[in-house]
């Protein structure tokens, strides 16, 4: 009965392979000293790791060692694909990414290279020196690559993430929520908090797909410090935040629409005080098309009047507590003189001869309303805010 084979000689190898098995066994060996040796110089020569916070460092030291073990393993059978970053990064948890960039990250692959060259003397089997740094180019030049689908996938993740987060913050103001958990959500988003901000609302062109969409929030972002973007339907709400002037940086958003309407709340202070200025932009932009000759962008504090048309409770309140109820205190019959003016063709003769007085008073009495209120009964457009005020004021009982 032949005899059962005995285990393989390892000098009957031929040897590339011998010498290949004498490597592996010193990088085996070696591991510890290799995943020292790279702590070292990654806290040497890498400024932006020394300033990690402790567990970012402790995860990307577990990184390093996850990297140096599968560099071992592939080297083994060269003739597989290496392993990837997919896998070297398992150990570390996904928010990794957003604490190292991916350029940092090809910074850590080339410590590694370096480190295995500094001490491919002392680990290759003698004459296979080059063959092991050979290798551990072309191990890092696979692990580069991948490193790139890693980064790549991770930002389209935290991409859709954000527009999903962005979208909860939008529809939250558009409700007038403003509690701890829009604060924490808007500060996730990177918005700073500081200043003022507004809501300004409009029409998607179509078709309005995904490039449309970051086009306009790249768009947004240049126009203000802070800047969020909502789609609603065909609608747009955009809120603008930060210290410069908003409603310019909203006016040079207004190509960024589709065709009709586009309306700017007031400015506010803060992004908690931002759902009244998407409620009146909102209420502006569903009542704009009764003022077919209004501005683009028009403000949604001068279509109070068709506002009020829409059933808007806080236009109508508006005009008769910043209208009727000032004039009614202001006594002088501004009242009476405005109400002439509006009911008799605005004309100031013939409110005159309904007053019995001389139409230069007329003329004084309404520039003291232009005065109290701030609209200019002369002007046609502002005429009729007035009167709208006027007749508002008097449907609620106010007493001249």
């Amino acid at each position: 009965m032949p005899e059962a084979p005995g285990p393989p000689i390892l000098v009957d190898m031929p040897a590339p392979t011998r010498d290949q098995a004498h490597t592996l066994r010193r990088l085996h060996d070696g591991s510890g000293l290799l995943s020292a040796a790279a702590s070292r110089k990654l806290d040497e020569g890498l400024p932006w790791y020394r300033a990690l916070p402790a567990e970012d460092r402790s995860w990307v030291g577990l990184v390093v060692q996850a990297g140096i073990s599968s560099f071992i393993t592939w080297f083994a059978d060269p003739s597989s694909p290496p392993t990837g970053a997919n896998e070297i990064f398992a150990a570390a948890p996904p928010e990794l990414t957003r604490s190292v960039s991916l350029q940092q990250t090809l910074q850590l692959v080339r410590i590694l290279v370096e480190v295995v060259e500094d001490h491919s003397d002392r680990l290759a089997a003698p004459g296979s020196e080059r063959d092991l740094r050979e290798a551990v180019l072309r191990y890092s030049r696979e692990v580069a690559f991948s490193a790139a689908e890693v980064y790549a996938r991770a930002a389209e993740a935290r991409g859709a993430w954000d527009a999903r987060l962005e979208a909860l913050v939008v529809d939250a103001i558009v409700r007038g929520d403003a509690d701890d958990a829009l604060r924490s959500r808007v500060a996730a988003l990177g918005w700073s908090g500081h200043g003022q901000s507004l809501v300004m609302v409009g029409t998607v062109a179509q078709p309005f797909d995904d490039v449309r969409a970051a086009e306009l929030r790249r768009a947004t972002r240049r126009a203000a410090d802070d800047a969020l973007v909502g789609i609603h339907g065909d609608r747009v709400v955009v809120v603008l935040g930060g210290e410069g002037d908003l409603r310019a940086g909203a006016t040079s958003l207004v190509p960024r629409f589709g065709p009709g309407p586009v309306v700017i709340g007031p400015v506010v202070t803060g992004l908690e005080h931002a759902g009244a200025s998407a409620a009146a932009a909102l209420a502006g932009h569903a009542a704009a098309r009764a003022w077919p000759t209004a501005p683009r962008p028009v403000a949604a504090d001068d279509l109070l009047p068709e506002r009020v048309l829409v059933g808007d409770a806080i236009a109508r309140r508006t005009l008769v507590e910043q209208v009727y109820a000032p004039l009614a205190a202001a006594g002088g019959s501004l009242l009476e003189t405005l109400a002439a003016h509006a009911e008799h063709g605005r004309s100031l003769e013939a409110a005159a001869r309904v007053l019995y007085v001389h139409p230069n008073t007329v003329r004084y009495r309404l520039r003291k309303v232009a005065e109290v209120t701030g609209w200019d009964p002369l002007d046609p457009r502002e005429g009729y805010v007035l009167q709208t005020a006027l007749a508002l004021g008097r449907l609620d009982g106010a007493s001249s």
